[in-house]
């Protein structure tokens, strides 16, 4: 959520650089819920002063042996009318509320200016084997499968998860499952062991109030799956008290439960940063996805991650942002496999974020790279909406700044696994790294 002073100091820039990442800002509702504000506090404020010089007229009247009533008469209003006005300010403040849960973050001033996608630069790249023509990964040299074809032999079947769920579901077993489990294990190992980060076991299924501080909601709704608990009977609290269901959600990010884990709290200077990741599945609806990616692992509604989180204070978060990159990066350098990195622009960041890298890998059988891992800097924007706090070395109360990205998406290292090791007799080399986690073997397929 945004500052609302910042909106009140200098709203004209404010609405600049939202429309550079071509949202429109409904100027007309938040000037009429600024002028009932503000007629409002003048109101009470004229209020409050009538209150106080009727009371000390009342006193002087009475310490001087004289009648009093009808002042008193005159004041009885008062404590009424300012009582209505405090839940009129209450409703006005609801209200700009909601309307500013609609509003994304505020661009960095780094960000470049763009639409969409087109818009976005290529920051670095990595690879192992470059074409001296392109710079894109040398040609393996025969005409690639894709993963759908490579895993098909080796335990990947979408078939038996269309029977059991329907489209954009996968079943593993056997190599390909060992292989799944290895990368994330890896992944989670390289994050607490090299890098600093707490790994950690959240819930699945969060409370909607979770999912507003993160700001999956309440624009996000269509792109969840929410639950409902099985069972007559009433909610309890525990007290045993009948309570109101909240709805439910499932997770479509473990940032959403490791950000969360600070809210509603002021967290001592001393324990920042706060490095967190967790290995959890994601479960995302892809109400807006409109058909894309239909085949094979890129776009499910069940997939596995490797989440980073930062919660930092204000004056470090860029240097954790460049940091955060390059503990993704690693994974794949260590895996071997072929990246490149893009700054996004405004028309293609996230929601929640002010400034974003994502990290794309190389697939041979698109002959194209794709993303694996996004890593934004919220800034202060969740940690408004959560009421995350630490204290500055004056006492003060601020914000946190809070940080994530993927260390990476499992399933799509999958893919780039499967591709980018393949043999043209469609076996598939494992990546050194991953031999211990796989009792090592060195290649699964075909001799």
């Amino acid at each position: 959520m945004l500052d609302t002073a910042l909106l009140r100091k200098d709203l004209d820039a404010v609405v600049r650089r939202l429309a550079s990442r071509g949202f429109a800002f409904s100027l007309e509702s938040f000037n009429a819920l600024e002028a009932r504000r503000k007629a409002v506090q003048t109101e009470t404020e004229n209020l409050q002063a009538q209150r106080n010089a009727f009371a000390k007229q009342i006193g002087g009247l009475k310490s001087r042996g004289e009648d009093a009533s009808a002042v008193m008469a005159q004041s009885q209003a008062i404590p009424v009318r300012l009582k209505a006005l405090e839940q009129e300010l209450a409703e006005i403040q609801q209200q700009l509320n909601d309307l500013l849960l609609a509003v994304p973050n505020l661009p960095h001033e780094s960000v470049p200016v763009g639409a969409d996608s087109e818009g976005n630069i290529e920051v670095r790249r990595w690879v192992p084997v470059p074409d001296t023509v392109s710079g894109d990964p040398k040609h393996l040299g025969f005409t690639p499968r894709d993963h759908v074809t490579l895993g098909e032999t080796l335990g990947l079947d979408f078939d038996v998860a269309g029977k059991l769920s329907g489209a954009r579901f996968s079943f593993m077993k056997g190599p390909v499952a060992r292989l799944h489990r290895a990368l994330a294990q890896f992944m989670l190992d390289l994050q607490t062991e090299q890098h600093g980060y707490a790994e950690c076991y959240t819930p699945y299924i969060v409370n909607a109030s979770t999912l507003l501080g993160t700001g999956q909601l309440p624009k996000f709704k269509n792109d969840m799956f929410w639950v409902t608990r099985g069972g007559d009977e009433p909610a309890l609290d525990e007290q045993g008290n009948a309570i109101a269901r909240e709805e439910q959600y499932l997770i479509s990010t473990s940032e959403i439960t490791l950000t969360s884990s600070v809210r509603d709290s002021i967290v001592p200077a001393t324990d920042l940063p706060i490095r967190l990741t967790a290995h959890t599945p994601c479960f995302r609806s892809e109400a807006g996805s409109g058909g894309r990616d239909t085949r094979g692992l890129i776009r499910q509604h069940q997939f596995d991650k490797v989440e980073m989180v930062q919660i930092v204070s204000a004056d470090t978060s860029y240097q954790a942002l460049e940091d955060m990159a390059g503990h993704a990066e690693k994974v794949l350098q260590l895996l071997g496999l072929p990246y490149r990195v893009l700054l996004l622009c405004t028309g293609d960041m996230g929601f929640g974020a002010t400034k974003t890298y994502d990290l794309e890998v190389w697939l041979p059988a698109q002959n194209t790279w794709r993303e694996i891992s996004s890593v934004s800097n919220c800034e202060a924007f969740q940690a408004r909406r959560m009421q995350a706090r630490t204290r500055n070395e004056a006492g003060k109360t601020e914000f946190v700044h809070t940080l994530n990205g993927s260390g990476l998406a499992v399933g799509r290292a999958l893919v780039a696994v499967l591709e980018n090791y393949q043999q043209e007799d469609g076996s598939v080399v494992v990546p050194e790294v991953l031999r211990s986690y796989m009792g090592g073997v060195a290649r699964l397929g075909a001799a």
